[in-house]
C-alpha cells in the first residue's frame, strides 16, 4: 500500500501533467484557427486545377504527355506518404500510416515494384518497420514553422525529377484531409498520372480548349505546376488536420488527467483518515491499560 508521501507526490506529478497536455490543447487550438483557414482558401483553386485538368486529361484521349497520360505502364509505384513531424495528435499519423500499408501490401500482392518517399519522421518511423528497403527518401519539414507554397515545391521538384528519368510510373499522394476538429480522413491520391473522379456534369468534361501560343509549351508549365498545387494543398490539409488531432487529444488528456487526480485525492483522504482512526485507537486503548 503507497503511503501517504507517494500518494501526494502522484497527485502532484498528474497535475504537471495536466498543465502541459492543458497548455499543447490552447496552443493546438489557436494555431488551428489559422491552419484551417489556409486550408480551406487553398480548396477552391485546387479543385479548379481538378477540374482543368480532367478536361484536359478527357480531351487528349490518352495521347498528351506522360504526366498526363503516364508512361503506358504501371509496374513501379511511388508512394508519397506525408504525415507529421511530431505525435501527441491521437490516431493522426498512424491512421495516414495504415492506408499506405494497406495500399502498399496490395501492390507488392499483385507483383508491382515499390518505393516510398516519407515527408515527415512520424511516418518514416512506423514504415520502416516494414518497408525499410522500400523507403527510398526522408524528406524533413522539421525546420518548417508556417507550411508555404515555396515548402511544396522542393517535394514537387523531388518528384518530377524521378519521374522524368524513369524511376516509377505511377505515383500516390497520402495524406489526411481536415473535416472537423473530430475528424480527419486519411486520402490517397494519385498524381502522376492524375486520377479524377467521376463527375455527374458531363457537359463540364466536353469543355475543349485552345492554346496560344502552343498547346506543348503551356501543358509544360501548367502539369508540374498542378503536381506542386496537389502536393500544396495535401501540406496544407495535413497541419490542419494535426492540430484539430492534437487538440482533442490533449483535451482527453486533460479530462483524463483531472478524473485521475479525483480518484488520487480520494484515495489519498482514506488513507489518511485510516491513519488517523489508526492512531486514535492506538491512544484510546494504551489509555485505558492505564
Amino acid at each position: 500500500m503507497p503511503s501517504l508521501k507517494d500518494l501526494r507526490n502522484r497527485i502532484a506529478s498528474v497535475k504537471s501533467t495536466q498543465k502541459i497536455t492543458k497548455a499543447m490543447q490552447m496552443v493546438a487550438a489557436a494555431k488551428l484557427r489559422r491552419a484551417q483557414a489556409a486550408a480551406e482558401a487553398a480548396r477552391p483553386y485546387a479543385d479548379r486545377v481538378e477540374t482543368v485538368l480532367g478536361n484536359l486529361a478527357a480531351a487528349s484521349g490518352g495521347q498528351g504527355p506522360k504526366l498526363l497520360s503516364g508512361t503506358g505502364s504501371d509496374q513501379v509505384h511511388l508512394l508519397l506518404v506525408c504525415t507529421g513531424e511530431r505525435g501527441l495528435a491521437g490516431a493522426f499519423n498512424s491512421a495516414i500510416v495504415r492506408l499506405a500499408r494497406e495500399t502498399a501490401n496490395e501492390l507488392i500482392a499483385a507483383g508491382k515494384t515499390l518505393k516510398i518517399i516519407c515527408v515527415g519522421k512520424k511516418g518514416y518511423d512506423q514504415l520502416r518497420r516494414t518497408f525499410a528497403k522500400e523507403i527510398i527518401e526522408l524528406i524533413d519539414l522539421r525546420g518548417v514553422r508556417t507550411v508555404a507554397y515555396e515548402s511544396a515545391q522542393p517535394i514537387a521538384k523531388n518528384v518530377l525529377d524521378r519521374f522524368e528519368n524513369g524511376e516509377f510510373d505511377v505515383c500516390t499522394l497520402f495524406y489526411s484531409r481536415f473535416k472537423s476538429v473530430i475528424a480527419q480522413i486519411p486520402t490517397a491520391q494519385q498524381i502522376i498520372p492524375p486520377a479524377f473522379e467521376e463527375t455527374g456534369n458531363r457537359e463540364d468534361q466536353k469543355v475543349s480548349y485552345d492554346y496560344e501560343p502552343d498547346e506543348g509549351d503551356i501543358l509544360a508549365q501548367l502539369l508540374p505546376a498542378a503536381v506542386g498545387a496537389r502536393i500544396f494543398r495535401a501540406l496544407l490539409e495535413n497541419q490542419a488536420s494535426f492540430y484539430g488531432a492534437q487538440m482533442t487529444a490533449m483535451d482527453n488528456a486533460t479530462r483524463n488527467a483531472g478524473e485521475m487526480i479525483k480518484k488520487q485525492t480520494l484515495r489519498y483522504n482514506r488513507t489518511r483518515q485510516a491513519m488517523i482512526t489508526k492512531e486514535l485507537i492506538e491512544i484510546i486503548s494504551g489509555a485505558e491499560a492505564l
